[in-house]
């Protein structure tokens, strides 16, 4: 029994969903996502409620019940108010930078790292320690904040680098020195 695949999926006004054989089209007031549902989901819409439904209880088909779900759900979401990712600089000379569409970060390395943004993305940096990504899909916008931070990971000696605003990176001690 899947709790998450079994709740139904209230449209909100101002969003519109088009079903086409497999294919589900979301648009709103941000923009349209559009995704291909796999051959063994039903996913029926009744006015504003949208149902996700699975054939029997083959373990591939409980795990894609509550996926699915969720992912109409967060398309849905995506297109009423977009998601966005915070990132944070840690690091004396660690700066951020926008020039253009691209991100222009100066990482401690001898060149500064430039980064182009994805279709769909947008980065904002309000001060020179943040970066914001912002998009209307989910999985994009999750996957660009990975990888910008991926240019320079969070160390766990001094703590520099970039990370999640609201992720805690535990310190190691560095060595303890001859007694």
């Amino acid at each position: 029994m899947s709790r998450i695949g079994n709740k139904p999926i209230t449209v909100p006004e101002g969003v519109e969903v088009k079903l086409d054989d497999m294919h589900l089209t979301v648009k709103g007031p941000k923009g349209t996502l559009e995704r291909e549902i796999h051959k063994n989901m039903t996913v029926s819409i009744d006015g504003n409620i949208i149902t996700v439904t699975r054939p029997n209880d083959e373990a591939e088909n409980r795990s894609l019940h509550g996926l699915t779900r969720t992912l109409i759900h967060n398309m849905i979401e995506g297109v009423l108010n977009e998601y966005k990712k915070e990132l944070q600089i840690v690091g004396v000379g660690y700066r951020a930078q926008l020039q253009g569409k691209k991100l222009v970060m100066n990482l401690g390395y001898s060149h500064p790292v430039e980064m182009e943004a994805p279709e769909g993305i947008t980065f904002e940096v309000p001060n020179a320690n943040t970066i914001i990504v912002r998009g209307i899909d989910k999985e994009v916008v999750g996957q660009t904040a990975a990888v910008v931070r991926t240019k320079r990971p969070p160390e766990v000696y001094h703590g520099k680098g970039i990370k999640y605003s609201d992720e805690h990176i535990r310190r190691k001690e560095g060595k303890a020195g001859k007694k």
